[in-house]
């Protein structure tokens, strides 16, 4: 595995999109991008017509190569990824003997190797437990976050992005993925989220900021990118995940799990939950009273009358939705109690979009999981 120091450099320096007019910088988990650029409702409408793209440089990247690779993936992995063709993209996540989910990557394979964008976080400590299961398999892992940088935008990015890509990722979240299910009923906002990353060599940001500057390229800030997000109710990593989540309670099973492959880690678990239809939390969308200009934090408790039920994980100001949450709350809530998150300017109150039904049982559009003892391994 490649030596971490190119890529705690990478995560320090500043990216040059940062020196673009009107950047302010973003803290957490996107620190070293910008946040926006001066306008943030104006780069989200931008964003969300497909005009414009993201800096998502501070994200994580891995590739695993040599000819096991997929199937390797494909054993210790949620998603099916044997026979991802070159050029095919999927979303996998790696879970504990118990379910709980402990990384997450978007996959994108070019023919000799597989990329992994994954969390700035996450990069080192997946890639070390990536390079500790290899035993006898024909894979190299690296991390390669120092030297190939992320860009975002919705639906395929501007030609000056693509001529520079060693690959391209589509989210399967827009469209939910083969051997998925989702628990949400009726229209999905997902179909209106086409996320796409663009993996390009690190040394060309600094050209696509050029031409950014000279208003050839338009730019959005991770604010916006962050609301139409949340509005589709996609899931991240670095925000919607705790210790003890499972797939299940943030609808995770549309695009990162399959539900009819081979045993992996945590597969007992997915198939209980999945055939009870029962998980014990579930992700719903929070839409908050604005009158009083006051949006709470991420982490901040969500109250069911003066009793804490959850927990807030994402927070948006939507150029159409206006401030909008995510948040993981106890299944037993009532899916139309009116909510409350207190903060230090008052409580906001908080009407409830359901995304996982308490009571959904599993989904009748996908056959029950066989009993671990007779699926199928390839």
């Amino acid at each position: 595995m490649s030596s971490p120091e190119p890529q705690e450099q990478a995560l320090h320096e500043p990216s040059p999109f940062l020196a673009l007019p009107g950047a302010v910088a973003a803290t957490g988990a996107d620190a070293g991008v910008a946040a926006h650029y001066g306008e943030p409702v104006r780069e989200q409408r931008a964003l969300a017509q497909g005009r414009a793209v993201v800096d998502l440089s501070s994200r994580g990247v891995l590739r695993v190569s040599g000819p096991d690779r997929l199937t390797w993936l494909d054993s210790i992995t949620s998603q099916r990824l044997i026979g991802l063709a070159p050029g095919g993209s999927a979303e996998t996540l790696l879970l504990d003997p118990s379910g709980r989910i402990e990384h997450a990557a978007a996959v994108v394979d070019d023919g000799e190797g597989a990329w992994l964008v994954v969390e700035a976080d996450e990069a080192a400590p997946f890639a070390t437990f990536l390079d500790r299961m290899r035993f006898l398999k024909q894979v190299t892992v690296e991390d390669r976050t120092g030297d190939t940088a992320v860009v975002a935008s919705l639906g395929a990015p501007p030609e000056a992005v693509a001529d520079v890509a060693a690959a391209l990722w589509a989210d399967p979240w827009s469209t939910g993925a083969a051997g998925g299910v989702t628990r949400a009923e009726g229209e999905h906002p997902g179909e209106a989220f086409p996320l796409s990353l663009a993996l390009v060599p690190r040394p060309a940001l600094a050209g696509l900021a050029g031409r950014a500057r000279a208003g050839e390229l338009t730019v959005a800030g991770t604010l916006a990118l962050e609301a139409l997000r949340v509005a589709a109710w996609r899931p991240r990593f670095a925000a919607e995940v705790d210790a003890r989540t499972i797939p299940h309670e943030l609808d995770w099973l549309r695009s990162a799990v399959h539900l009819a492959k081979g045993c992996y880690r945590g597969q007992e678990t997915v198939a209980k939950v999945h055939n009870l239809g029962r998980p014990p939390r579930r992700l719903v969308q929070l839409d908050l009273d604005g009158s009083a200009g006051v949006l709470p934090a991420p982490g901040a408790s969500v109250l069911d009358g003066d009793r804490e039920v959850g927990a807030v994980t994402s927070v948006a100001l939507h150029h159409e939705e206006g401030p909008i949450a995510l948040a993981v709350v106890k299944r037993s809530v009532a899916s139309d109690a009116v909510l409350t998150v207190p903060t230090d300017d008052g409580a906001v109150t908080a009407a409830q979009r359901v995304i996982v039904p308490a009571d959904a049982g599993p989904a009748v559009s996908v056959p029950r999981l066989p009993r671990l003892g007779a699926v199928r391994r390839d």
